[in-house]
């Protein structure tokens, strides 16, 4: 992977044959744009609504609760089977509820992302939608703006910007376009770097597109949101074998029950 903040914004801009002054030409956005796509953030993976709903009622207790509205249903207990089956229906709505709003954190990264950006192309400054951009454009960023992607920064008029989005920065980050040096740092020292979802809070600037959609770094935390394997705690494995164990003694009880119940020449 490029290291960006260590080449000269100049060397940025050549790199994508792009124009500081003119930007890209329509032909080269053309090409480059059936080459790269949209620039935009998508899912990956993840659990779907019907997942999350069977895994709340796949669990050995709500399949016993289930099964014994049921029973009460044939044997007339309505009552007792409208209670069980409120039950079954509250725990598992409010688990929905849980499981499906942490699924939608992907969600809440688009909402990081700006409809429409200042382009240059053709030595016109243009505005267009922010899933249109490609490698090379020459995006102008002023206060209020969000970032639209990746970028090496090209002019930094007292330019800020703030990024706690990605590094839990609190203060503004004062931003310039010398090249840095040092291989491998913290986003939060890449001082000529722009990212996207972050919010441009004082001064102006210009900014060279190096990287879009799922390869920021906004996008690689998306993905990596996607890809985590979640696994139950030490609690949640301790409460699913009591749950199993209780619906096992639960269904020896009845089974003892209705064999004395047959033995003793009651009705079943």
């Amino acid at each position: 992977m490029t290291q960006w903040h260590q080449q000269g914004s100049s060397e940025a801009v050549e790199h994508f044959g792009s124009d500081i002054t003119n930007g890209l030409s329509d032909d080269q956005v053309s090409s480059r744009r059936e080459e790269y796509g949209l620039n935009k953030l998508v899912e990956t993976g993840g659990r779907g609504p019907w997942r999350i709903l069977w895994e709340q009622l796949s669990g050995a207790m709500v399949i016993l609760l289930i099964v014994a509205a049921g029973v009460s249903a044939l044997l007339q207990e309505y009552t007792d089977a409208i209670v069980i089956l409120a039950i079954v229906f509250l725990n598992g709505a409010l688990g929905f509820v849980q499981d499906y709003l942490a699924e939608r954190a992907l969600a809440a990264l688009k909402k990081l992302s700006v409809p429409v950006v200042r382009v240059r192309r053709n030595g016109i400054m243009r505005e267009i939608s922010a899933s249109e951009l490609v490698p090379g454009d020459i995006v102008l960023l002023e206060v209020g703006d969000i970032v639209p992607a990746d970028c090496r920064l090209v002019e930094s008029i007292n330019l800020k910007i703030q990024e706690a989005a990605l590094t839990g920065e609190s203060e503004a980050v004062v931003k310039q376009i010398e090249p840095l040096s040092a291989s491998g740092l913290p986003l939060g020292d890449r001082t000529n770097m722009a990212y996207m979802g972050t919010v441009v809070t004082y001064g102006h600037g210009q900014a060279c597109v190096t990287e879009r959609g799922m390869e920021t770094e906004l996008g690689k935390i998306a993905r990596s949101l996607q890809s985590v394997e979640t696994e139950p705690t030490p609690l949640q494995r301790r409460l699913a074998q009591l749950g199993r164990s209780l619906a096992a003694v639960a269904v020896g009880i009845v089974a003892v029950v209705f064999l004395m119940g047959v033995l003793r020449g009651e009705e079943w």
